[in-house]
């Protein structure tokens, strides 16, 4: 294990984007649980790799939810609905991940969904360079529909309770503390342990980064 400074440990994954050779766009998953730091880490290595004069294509899972009226089929705090109820993962592949693939046009939309207004979306079709790289955050990348996609598997690992401790702050202005408690506690964090106990993810990864302490990160690299 290796520990740093934030610029470290980007630099070190900048370093393993740029060690990808593909004749087609990287795609880089950055998973973790709800909370993990793990948005935040991609939205700063999509800076770090743009300075670098890299095509950076940054998306999210986020914008690959079913609709609302379909994602509680067995209530809200339902762990295994927020696992395998939540996420389109076939409009994910179809529109973003295999276009940008081995076998893909490079022809792809960042998008389905928009979560703020609870709609379908149908952004503009964008066309790739063949060196991009799409820099996608996450829960649950890992698992079966995905795992293939990815070119570099990046793991965000923080103690599933210090995430509750920053939903709450993260959240506070729309959420009370109990209502955010309430959601980790019976939805995301007993869906993390799913996942964990299905899929086990930190097996797939190429780089764990341990987020406990942002601005110390401890990082590892795993052979595959």
């Amino acid at each position: 294990m290796n520990q740093g400074t934030r610029d470290d440990v980007l630099g070190r994954l900048a370093e393993a984007v740029g060690s990808v050779t593909a004749a087609h766009p990287t795609r880089v998953a950055v998973d973790g649980a709800p909370a993990a730091g793990k948005t935040t880490l991609a939205d700063e290595l999509a800076v770090v790799l743009r300075g670098q004069g890299r095509d950076v294509i940054r998306a999210t899972i986020d914008d690959f939810l079913f609709p609302r009226a379909q994602r509680y089929p067995r209530g809200e705090f339902s762990a295994e609905g927020c696992y395998f109820d939540t996420h389109d993962y076939e409009a994910l592949n179809r529109v973003l991940l295999d276009p940008l693939g081995p076998d893909g046009d490079r022809r792809f939309q960042h998008a389905v969904y928009d979560r703020a207004a609870d709609a379908a979306l149908s952004p503009p079709v964008t066309t790739a360079s063949a060196d991009a790289v799409l820099v996608f955050d996450g829960v649950f990348l890992m698992r079966p529909e995905l795992i293939d996609r990815w070119d570099l598997r990046v793991f965000v690992s923080t103690e599933l309770e210090k995430t509750v401790d920053r939903a709450v702050i993260r959240e506070r202005q729309v959420s009370s503390r109990a209502e955010v408690e309430r959601r980790w506690r019976e939805r995301y964090i007993p869906s993390q342990q799913l996942y964990f106990a299905m899929v086990r993810p930190t097996d797939h990864a190429d780089i764990i980064v341990h987020n406990d302490e942002p601005q110390r990160p401890v990082w590892e690299t795993r052979t595959h």
